[in-house]
């Protein structure tokens, strides 16, 4: 019995010590300091945000635009090279296609053809070949400054040291971002224009 009446009391003291530990409201959880996250938009694409790796180099003709997130893929400066290279041969492109169209062409049978169809002459006269070797000798050259230029080298990307008429594009931001802009526009007026050709079969203005 005695055993029984001490289970008893030790029950109802846990009771009540559970009941009033119950009323004790629990201990405040120090809050945590608001997180601000740096948001900068593009200037291209508003909606989007500017990719971080942007920032890496500082150019000309830089407006934020990468809508695929290449620059958190590949070396910015191996994406900028790329787009000078590809802008300048579709310059040269533009002009040499609609020259040609409009009458300035070189002696010779094979060249005596609208641009649409200098491919097909070029195949057919075996030239290809000649064409493709240059283009590799080219490329290599270029290969080993954009390897130095990713080693490193402090070369600018698409710098080659090549200025004849002393315009002194490559430390001029003004020049270089006319350089740039004209690229990528000639890069679309390229495709239009080779489409439009395609399409119509007529020369210059292709329509």
């Amino acid at each position: 019995k005695l055993c029984k009446s001490c289970f008893r009391m030790a029950r109802t003291v846990a009771l009540l010590l559970a009941s009033a530990s119950a009323l004790v409201p629990p201990a405040a959880t120090p809050a945590r300091p608001a997180t601000r996250l740096a948001y900068t938009a593009s200037e291209a694409l508003p909606f989007m945000e500017r990719p971080a790796s942007l920032d890496e180099l500082e150019m000309a003709g830089d407006v934020g635009f990468d809508p695929f997130g290449f620059s958190s893929i590949f070396n910015v400066k191996w994406l900028r090279e790329a787009e000078i290279k590809h802008g300048r041969i579709c310059m040269l492109a533009v002009v040499g296609f609609v020259a040609t169209d409009l009458g300035f062409r070189l002696p010779g049978e094979m060249h005596n053809v609208a641009s649409i169809n200098a491919h097909d002459m070029a195949v057919d006269m075996g030239a290809m070949t000649q064409i493709g070797i240059w283009i590799a000798v080219a490329e290599c050259i270029g290969y080993l400054a954009i390897l130095e230029m990713l080693d490193g080298s402090g070369r600018q990307p698409g710098d080659f040291g090549f200025d004849p008429l002393q315009i002194g594009g490559a430390n001029d931001p003004e020049m270089q971002l006319k350089e740039l802009e004209n690229g990528r526009l000639a890069m679309l007026a390229f495709s239009g224009i080779v489409t439009q050709a395609v399409l119509t079969g007529k020369g210059f203005p292709y329509f």
